[in-house]
């Protein structure tokens, strides 16, 4: 079976270097489009793209909702379904405005790209999110231990994802520059720093309280103090390792240079509240967390705007339909306490009704034995 077509793979390259430049997109994105339009070229056997038939649409839609998991052999859900035919839609909405393709493919062709409604609703569903509490993380601060330089880094890693909601691309690219103490302040500049679709964020603290900020004040000052470090060396630094007696790696210490990716750092998150007997959970889910609490804390619309841009949302919709789900229990608690303060003010609208009743009944005497 033919593996590659010469012909697809240069307007391919075209294609992704659209998404890269014009579209600013990022490595991730990319490399998630590339393998969707890649699973699709195996469903027709690396035809031409100007061969496309509405039919190889559906063929491949069928393929997609045939095809087990390597990891457990489960098929694949609807959402992952979903995302790759949404990928492949958007290359072929593109490809029907390039030359040698426009009276080969039709717009209207990236409509077969798609899941019927009711798989679309439930690829859209989503399952109650699994946040850390602010009580819980603060007991993964406590708990921590801080003997060595690598166990005061990961715990000021975690006191620092909670106090600012960085992603973790960002936490493990931040330069001590780029962290302002005393304004309670992060600029997460995009040409230094890994931040989403690279755009510039300015965060300031959060005010989650705690421990958290004594925490990230600490490990910047030991970095500067002890270890001599500078403005353009790294605020969590990856690990050192050496070689010991056995020829086996093993740790030694921080080495003055950044992670490569944020792997070990998810590791580290995952582990610390592991170690305490609660979910592992990773460094995004922190940025729910925060969606959450400021949903409870902000008091106007101006003050939610201001902590969704904080978080690094354009638009406060964003903060409140990916990050600001509330969870199945407390959607339940809310509602019933909504009926218990109706059932309150129905009996105080009540007893007030009778209360003016009185008073009129017992003015209208008055005014009878006045006259």
């Amino acid at each position: 079976m033919t593996k590659s077509n010469a012909e697809n793979e240069y307007i391919k390259r075209a294609y992704f270097q659209h998404l890269r430049g014009a579209r600013g997109r990022s490595p991730d994105t990319i490399a998630m489009a590339a393998a969707a339009i890649h699973q699709f070229e195996r469903s027709t056997g690396h035809r031409s793209f100007k061969k496309f038939h509405i039919e190889q649409a559906s063929a491949f839609g069928r393929m997609l909702g045939d095809q087990r998991t390597a990891r457990d052999g489960k098929p694949l859900s609807k959402a992952t379904i979903s995302q790759t035919l949404n990928a492949v839609r958007k290359f072929i909405l593109w490809l029907a405005e390039q030359p040698g393709y426009r009276s080969r493919v039709r717009y209207s062709d990236a409509d077969y790209f798609r899941l019927t409604e009711k798989d679309e609703r439930a690829a859209r569903a989503s399952n109650d999110r699994r946040v850390p509490t602010p009580a819980q993380i603060e007991i993964v601060l406590e708990r921590r231990p801080t003997v060595t330089v690598l166990d005061r880094r990961n715990r000021a890693m975690i006191a620092f994802t909670w106090l600012t909601g960085v992603r973790d691309g960002a936490l493990v690219s931040l330069k001590l520059k780029h962290v302002d103490v005393a304004q309670q302040r992060v600029n997460q500049d995009p040409r230094e720093v890994q931040t989403k679709n690279s755009k510039h964020i300015r965060t300031t603290f959060f005010p989650v309280g705690g421990a958290a900020r004594d925490i990230v004040e600490k490990w910047i000052l030991e970095l500067r103090e002890t270890h001599l470090w500078g403005a353009d060396d790294p605020l969590f630094p990856a690990t050192a390792l050496e070689q010991g007696e056995d020829r086996q790696f093993r740790a030694r210490g921080i080495a003055r240079k950044h992670w490569t990716t944020a792997d070990a750092a998810r590791k580290i998150f995952k582990q610390s509240f592991e170690a305490i007997g609660l979910h592992g959970f990773n460094p995004h889910s922190f940025r729910h967390a925060l969606a959450v609490l400021g949903e409870q804390r902000c008091k106007t619309p101006e003050e939610f705007k201001a902590w969704s841009q904080n978080l690094g949302h354009e638009n406060v919709a964003t903060t409140l339909s990916s990050y600001g789900t509330v969870p199945e229990h407390r959607q339940s608690e809310i509602i019933k306490a909504l009926v218990v303060q109706e059932m309150v003010s129905d009996a105080a609208n009540s007893l007030a009704a009778r209360v003016a009743e009185l008073v009129r009944k017992e003015l209208v005497c008055r005014q009878a034995k006045a006259s």
